[in-house]
């Protein structure tokens, strides 16, 4: 199988043009259609992207099976398993944009905003406390 067939048979099959994929990964529109001839091989960043994109879980993009294979028992979670933020919907897609936003920043304003959001926690706490 190659990739970049793959990931144009999904973009396809979900009725996207490539600006969509453009927009909702932030990569160039050229870029992808490197991809999706086979020009240019993505990395597993780039995968995790174009995946979120086009709605269907990484896995998929590597196969192409007509069912949805059947996680380990190791890994589906238990009932009342505790969820984190930003493990499903509407988080999820929120916390993929601050990554990808959080890769392009320079390392002073990173230490700033890790510095902020330490504050905003420590108010946060002293308030609750009170």
């Amino acid at each position: 199988m190659i990739i970049g067939d793959r990931l144009r048979a999904l973009r396809e099959q979900k009725k996207l043009p490539q600006g969509d994929i453009e927009k909702r990964t932030g990569l160039f529109r050229c870029y992808i259609s490197r991809v999706e001839n086979g020009h240019t091989v993505p990395g597993v960043e780039t995968l995790e992207k174009m995946a979120l994109a086009l709605g269907v879980p990484l896995y998929q993009i590597f196969y192409d099976g007509e069912e949805s294979l059947k996680l380990p028992v190791s890994l589906l979670r238990k009932k009342g398993d505790h969820m984190s933020w930003g493990d499903s919907g509407k988080d999820s897609r929120t916390l993929s944009t601050f990554r990808g936003l959080l890769k392009r920043i320079s390392e002073s304003d990173r230490k700033l905003l890790e510095f902020m959001a330490q504050k905003m926690y420590q108010q946060s706490n002293l308030r609750a406390k009170t």
